[in-house]
């Protein structure tokens, strides 16, 4: 597949996208966005600044009444043509996110850009269905009803693993429900985050309700998580940055939404079918070369079983196929940067002091060598305190530990600061029955891991944050809800002003 993907060209006029249009950034810094496999620079583009953000929330904010105002069937109707242009522009979706990312285009085109247009149909949708509870006479005297508003200005912060599907996570709703939005994409790669917002545009979207501000997180993400027209925070990103975005959203008393980190544990009991649970890790761990919050990061195997899978875990990993990610025979991609390629070696080198590496733990030579390649790596003998075990890694690196009883099972899987998503193996409906109640996370797939709808709501607790992405139930983040109530009496001399006063 040719991977010619001329930025310069496509975003000569700069990569901030506001009110419509492109235009350059302020910060008076530039930054590159690089292709991992290969090193080779996609584009060199400044950087937003305050001054950037400050503009697109003043679109966002000039937006918000029209769009706001309109009614759910004309919302829809331009989320139907929303995913419509999305579908026609797959093909250069795909390749602009496999470049800017190292994704293989097998995940772009199989996983990342049908989701996304599902993501897009499935709000054209929702948006007709944003309603309150039914009206009713809860007080004798009066008429209780409930409506469910939008906002206002939403100001989102995406990061680099998933940028169009972040995207359209963080905008889809938000819209669909009558807000406005500005995006901060990770700076790494904004290429599909302002081709997302090019195509509201050509959908008919009017200007100004998706707005993109591609600039680095201490200038333009700062500044918009505390701007004072922006009434919603929406961040996904890293648990200890999920706390600095927390801090500035609360000291101006915003509504927030928080999807942070996760270290997904993968719990196989005696009675798994052995040879699923090892090919449900090896896709698990290694989706998107492990950059993925959701991925399974920690396998805890009951004894049995533990050698057995093992094993067949590291056979597989063995074969995985790493190249060129535009080759569609590629299985594994480079990691986004060298320096994160570097972050992932260093958790592995440091676990060779007290734990052993089966099989990978080291960047591949020869051709690959020059792109930020990391070999799909298996850990095992590490303690359940070890920071392979603890800590997000973020990489093609799982650990696997035994176990002896259900109870010592779950009480691992449960062992962890973050509650994102989990999965439990099992053929025994009660075993996994008792995996769903009792382990801690926002997602429990049973006998698979990683598949997300956008039917279903995504979003964690604990140090993963609160909300959710996708579904009708992110509504809940992007809406407020209002208590109208109507007297039904017409009199003017009410009993209960008898408890405030007696005159008259």
């Amino acid at each position: 597949m040719d991977r010619r993907f001329d930025g310069a060209e496509r975003f000569a006029e700069g990569a901030q996208y506001i009110g419509g249009r492109l235009r350059p950034g302020s910060s008076g810094r530039t930054h590159a966005v690089v292709d991992p496999a290969t090193g080779a620079e996609l584009l060199s583009y400044e950087l937003a600044g305050p001054a950037d953000v400050d503009a697109a929330v003043a679109a966002a904010a000039d937006a918000f009444p029209a769009w706001a105002g309109a009614t759910p069937g004309e919302r829809s109707d331009a989320l139907h043509r929303f995913a419509g242009v999305l579908a026609e522009r797959a093909a250069d979706l795909a390749l602009a996110e496999s470049v800017q990312c190292g994704k293989p285009i097998r995940l772009t085109t199989g996983f990342d850009v049908p989701g996304t247009v599902d993501n897009a149909a499935f709000f054209a949708g929702a948006a007709r269905h944003l309603e309150g509870r039914s009206a009713a006479e809860y007080s004798a005297d009066h008429t209780s009803y409930i409506r469910r508003e939008p906002i206002g200005v939403v100001g989102s912060i995406a990061p680099w693993n998933y940028p169009l599907q972040m995207a359209a996570w963080k905008v889809l709703p938000a819209i669909a429900a009558g807000n406005t939005v500005v995006l901060k994409p990770a700076e790494l790669t904004p290429l599909t985050s302002l081709m997302f917002a090019q195509a509201a545009t050509a959908a008919g979207i009017p200007d100004g309700v998706v707005n993109i501000v591609s600039g680095a997180g201490r200038d333009a993400g700062e500044h918009l998580v505390g701007h004072p027209s922006v009434a919603m925070t929406s961040f996904t990103g890293s648990t200890p940055v999920g706390r600095r975005v927390a801090g500035i959203a609360t000291a101006t008393v915003k509504r927030l939404h928080l999807e942070l980190g996760g270290k997904a544990p993968f719990v196989v009991f005696d009675d798994a079918d052995l040879e699923a649970a090892v090919h449900g890790a090896v896709a698990g761990a290694l989706i998107n070369t492990g950059q993925d919050c959701t991925a399974a990061t920690r396998a805890y195997v009951q004894r049995p079983l533990y050698e057995a899978f093992v094993s067949g875990v590291a056979d597989l990993m063995a074969g995985v196929r790493l190249g060129d990610p535009l080759d569609p025979a590629t299985d594994l991609g480079p990691l986004v940067s060298h320096a994160q390629r570097d972050r992932v070696a260093g958790f592995v080198d440091r676990a060779r002091s007290y734990a052993t590496v089966v099989t990978g733990g080291e960047a591949p030579a020869g051709e690959l060598a020059k792109g930020a390649y990391y070999l799909p790596t298996l850990v095992t003998g590490a303690a359940q305190d070890s920071e392979i075990v603890r800590d997000e890694v973020f990489g093609p690196v799982l650990a696997v530990l035994p176990f002896d009883s259900d109870d010592e099972g779950i009480a691992l899987a449960n062992d962890t600061p973050y509650g994102l998503a989990a999965s439990a193996w099992s053929r025994d409906v009660y075993r996994t029955g008792r995996a769903t109640r009792e382990i801690e996370a926002g997602c429990v797939w049973i006998n698979d891991h990683i598949p997300i709808l956008s039917e279903m709501p995504h979003g964690g607790s604990k140090a993963s944050g609160y909300g959710k992405d996708m579904s009708a139930y992110s509504f809940e983040e992007y809406t407020q809800v209002k208590h109208v109530m109507s007297d039904n009496t017409a009199v003017a001399r009410k009993a209960w002003h008898r408890t405030v006063f007696t005159v008259g």
